[in-house]
């Protein structure tokens, strides 16, 4: 038995040979380079012979005020879209779980955004959001009499950037919660009903601790994604303006690697983000003990 297992092992390691070679190829490679060099001087006038200086890099990038206001507005924009991502997700799940007439079209309607391609969207957004012939200032005008320098100043631009991003992600919320509220039986708010339990009583006693096994996942994914989305703040803001303000963490990265070419200080500035984000999904994880609930 022992020799048929070890056969099949063998044959199972053959077939994933390619696809472990392309992984260390274009994974595992780029990183260890990206580690090597943010412990160098790489730069537009040192990118042939650049040599390593230690960590004067990770020194220039947490002494830099760049650094902490840009940390500060990713933790703002990363709360702020999961809570709307979250909140309007579950909303709408708890609606489509309901016996809906047309309920199809709903499902199909809502998941449009996430479906359609990312930038797409997020071009379509910067056209809306502009000042002069948008539809969001047009329809403003028509409404309040009221006009917004949406993409011309800070918060304006961080806003646009935030509504595009919710549009964009609260469709995923709603797929996964969806799902989860499929999955728990009727019988508990049956018996809920009977004991005399409002609605809130049955979502705060029922819902959210079913649900918690299926969102925490979704959540932590949901971190990851949205503090790494360079998609949407660098086509929606035009490369983090006005005036480099409107960045979050990663687009300021891709700017100072190929705008300024400072290739030395991005990939430190890089490797940095790659641990806040390792240490958050390490401590969310073991803090909700998901791994444990999932696995047994």
């Amino acid at each position: 038995m022992s020799t048929l297992t070890a056969k099949r092992n063998r044959l199972a390691y053959a077939y994933l040979s390619p696809a472990m070679f392309i992984m260390a190829l274009v994974i595992a490679y780029p990183f260890v380079y990206n580690v090597v060099i943010s412990f160098s001087n790489m730069n537009l006038t040192h990118f042939r012979d650049w040599r390593l200086i230690g960590l004067r890099n990770y020194w220039l990038v947490v002494t830099d005020y760049s650094f902490w206001y840009f940390f500060f507005k990713t933790v703002l924009w990363t709360v702020l879209n999961l809570v709307f991502h979250v909140g309007i997700g579950v909303f709408l799940a708890i609606l489509l779980d309901k016996d809906l007439r047309g309920k199809t079209v709903y499902r199909t309607l809502l998941i449009l955004p996430w479906a359609v391609p990312q930038y797409i969207t997020a071009l379509t957004w910067r056209g809306m959001f502009n000042s002069e012939y948008g539809a969001v200032n047009l329809l403003l005008e028509k409404l309040f009499h009221t006009q917004v320098l949406w993409l011309s100043s800070e918060w304006g631009a961080f806003a646009a950037c935030l509504i595009t991003n919710i549009w964009l992600g609260f469709p995923f919320m709603m797929i996964i919660a969806l799902g989860g509220l499929q999955s728990i039986p009727n019988e508990l708010y049956e018996a809920a009903e009977i004991d005399g339990a409002t609605a809130w009583q049955k979502f705060r006693n029922i819902t959210v601790p079913l649900l918690r096994p299926v969102m925490v996942p979704a959540i932590i994914l949901g971190v990851i994604w949205t503090f790494n989305n360079f998609n949407v703040v660098w086509l929606v803001s035009n490369g983090g303006e006005p005036s480099d303000k409107t960045h979050i963490l990663v687009s300021w990265v891709y700017k100072s690697a190929f705008t300024y070419f400072r290739f030395g200080y991005a990939a430190a500035f890089s490797m940095i983000i790659f641990l806040i984000l390792f240490i958050f999904s390490w401590r969310f994880i073991k803090k909700t003990q998901v791994v444990e609930n999932i696995y047994g």
